[in-house]
């Protein structure tokens, strides 16, 4: 392959790349604001809850983090929240935090 084909075909597998990088982290950010969805229930809309519910909004990452820790170790009771944090890994635990510390109050 002379040279310019050869720079030609790394650029077109470098932009292949950034396309694919894209889609990816798209992917990511619609997947953690889906499973930040189903929080909706209790902890209202992008975390904003009605009077009387906790608010997820804002609220700082690490100790929602170590909120779901706890209820999922069993650490912190609750009435269905350990349950619930249970069926999420801690990368998940992760996004969500960072999903809901990001949004506004």
């Amino acid at each position: 392959m002379n040279p310019t084909m050869k720079c030609l075909a790394n650029l077109i597998g470098l932009a292949l790349s950034a396309v694919c990088a894209t889609a990816t982290a798209q992917n990511d950010a619609l997947q953690v604001r889906s499973m930040a969805a189903s929080c909706a229930n209790c902890h209202g809309t992008n975390g904003n809850a009605a009077p009387g519910m906790v608010a997820l909004a804002g609220y700082e990452r690490a100790s929602l983090v170590k909120a779901m820790a706890d209820f999922k170790s069993g650490a912190r009771p609750a009435t269905i929240m350990h349950q619930l944090a249970k069926g999420y890994s801690e990368s998940q635990i992760e996004q969500l935090a960072g999903y809901f510390a990001a949004q506004k109050k």
